[in-house]
């Protein structure tokens, strides 16, 4: 039986991941700060690198980056300054336009993956069981399934 809101449980859970979420955060942009790339860039350059044919209308990178719409706007503009990310007009709606991840930003991604999950594994992955990783990805997808359906 699903939890409800009302349930010590169910708020319990949300307060931790809103917890572990702040905790965590900071740390991986502490490693990657380090190196050069602030987070919002890697979560861009990741989600347009695992893109088909590298790219992404803007729309749809709002939608599958875990930043805001807005600032992943912002966030491109600057990848563009970097000479990481281009934007290029939509062919078939001149209305939009592609964000692409350029050679050099695929060659920062892959120099910058190491020190990305080396942060995961030391501020999160490390606490947790086999099991457990399993258990919140299971849960934490269905919730994230249901949620981007409702997403306008």
């Amino acid at each position: 039986m699903p939890a409800r809101a009302t349930d010590p449980e169910g708020v319990a859970a949300w307060a931790a991941v809103l917890r572990v979420h702040a905790a965590v955060v900071p740390s991986l942009e502490r490693a990657l700060a380090a190196i050069g790339l602030p987070i919002s860039w890697y979560d861009v350059l990741l989600v347009l690198n695992a893109a088909p044919d590298r790219r992404l209308r803007m729309t749809e990178l709002g939608e599958q980056a875990t930043l805001s719409r807005e600032r992943v706007s912002r966030v491109v503009t600057d990848l563009e300054g970097a000479g990481l990310v281009e934007r290029r007009p939509n062919p078939d709606d001149r209305r939009s336009s592609y964000a692409v991840i350029t050679p050099e930003g695929r060659r920062r991604l892959r120099a910058a993956a190491p020190t990305y999950l080396r942060a995961i594994e030391r501020h999160f992955a490390r606490h947790l069981t086999s099991s457990e990783i399993e258990t919140l990805t299971a849960g934490l997808g269905r919730v994230l399934v249901v949620e981007e359906r409702r997403t306008p």
